[in-house]
Formats: C-alpha cells, structure tokens, sequence
C-alpha cells in the first residue's frame, strides 16, 4: 500500500489527533495471497465471491455459504479448482452453475486458512460483514476509532505477504445517508401473476445473455398466449426497472 496516499488524519492516535475525532470509514482492498478465494478468483475475473452467512463448526472444520455471480460459463472451472485447494475439504452447490448466480457451501479447514477477519479481529478492528472478492482482490471496510493506527492495520497485512489498496477514507459523521432498494415492497408492487411469469422465466433462464427461451415457452407454462405472458413480463418489468431507476437516480 502507499502509504504517502493515506491522509494524514487516518493515522488515529497521533499526536496531533483531535480528542473528539470521530471514527473512519476505511474501504481497502487485500490482494490475499495463498488463499483459494483469492487467489482462484484472480484465475477467473469474471466471477465474484461474497460470503453471504456467518462460519459454524468447531475446531478445525468450519462451514460456510458463499454466492458466485457473474460469468456462468466460469462457474464450474472456478468451483473445480477451488475444490483443489489444500484448505478446502468441501465445495457443494447449492443452485445451478449454468447462471449469472449460484449458491455454494463450503467446508474449510480452519487450521489452515489465513483468514483477514480473523486478523482483524485479534487486533481489535470493527469490520463490514459481507466480503466481496473480484479479480483476486477482497474488498474490506473497516470502522477505525480513534486509536487505531491504519499504518499498523495496513503493516500487519502486508506483514503476511498479502498487498493491500486504499480505496476510501471518510468520518462516519460525513457519511451521507443512502436509499436502500426495497426488495419487498418493489415485489408487493407486482401482481400475482406478474410475479409468476416473471419468476418463470428468471427460472427458466430468459434473462441468461446466451438464451433460447422463448416468450412463447412462458406463456406454455402457464397455458396462455405469447402475448398475455409478454404483456406480463413487461408490466412486471417496468415497474421493476423504475423501482431501479429511482434507487440509482438517489
């Protein structure tokens, strides 16, 4: 990391630090080396990993649920080799590889897995849940109180051989307030049956880039006509798009 980029106020605890300083919002990047997540996932930049549950088991076995999104046509190769990995003991899918998301969970082997959380845990660090890891590189945002030293922070990490980025750093009090996409009420906002063909052809595979699902199939499923199931999909897709609309525009 550079650290002639990081302000001059994230290093907490200076001398020159304000008593009532508030705690940092710092974002970086880890490039986690020797690691499967990673270092399988700088194999296939097409796919990312976010874990999506907490780690149970005890002693050395421990078990958790990732998501893959992105590139379906990486999602097997990627799960294959991630299963290769001398830490890894298990790799079982929980929905379809031949899609833009898939669910997996895994079963490690604690003891010899260098996890970043659990290194900044043991140096007292408030950490987002939820990891994301594209291209090799795992995005962790960090909440910094006033004694904490990202020198050390950043010092610790690269310490273990891994390399790390500075991506953002702001006081939590600047932080302006973001609207979250309300994925209940967007679906509350579609009719019965609306929902249903449009889960019919997300299940189907007619939002996938490389299709051959057919208006034609939807409407099959449900017994009606191509158009009925097309004024459907686009009602429900509408009112979809606009709900996502907004949330962007905000």
């Amino acid at each position: 990391m550079r650290l002639d980029h990081v302000p001059r106020d994230v290093t907490l605890g200076s001398d020159d630090a304000e008593l009532d300083e508030p705690m940092r919002e710092v974002t970086i990047l880890v490039r986690h080396h020797g690691e499967p997540e990673s270092d399988v996932s700088a194999n296939y930049p097409g796919v990312t990993l976010r874990s999506i549950s907490s780690m149970t088991g005890r002693a050395a076995q421990r078990k958790r649920i990732i998501e893959l999104s992105g590139d379906p046509e990486q999602m097997s190769s990627f799960l294959e080799e991630f299963r290769e990995a001398d830490s890894v003991q298990a790799a079982e899918p929980l929905s379809p590889l031949d899609r833009s998301q898939a669910y997996v969970a895994i079963v490690y082997d604690a003891y010899n897995w260098d996890s970043i959380s659990e290194r900044l845990t043991d140096m007292g660090i408030h950490y987002q849940m939820g990891t994301t890891i594209t291209a090799g590189w795992e995005r962790w945002t960090l909440y910094l109180e006033r004694s904490d030293d990202l020198s050390d922070i950043v010092g610790s990490l690269e310490a273990a051989g891994n390399e790390t980025e500075l991506v953002k750093s702001v006081e939590l009090g600047n932080i302006e307030p973001t609207r979250q996409l309300n994925v209940t009420r967007l679906v509350d906002e579609l009719t019965p049956r609306q929902q249903e063909v449009l889960n019919a052809a997300i299940d189907s595979g007619y939002y996938d880039p490389k299709r051959d699902v057919t208006v034609e199939d939807i409407g099959d499923q449900f017994d009606i006509a191509p158009t009925t199931a097309w004024e459907h999909l686009q009602r429900a897709e509408t009112k979809v798009m606009s709900e996502i609309a907004d949330y962007l525009n905000t």
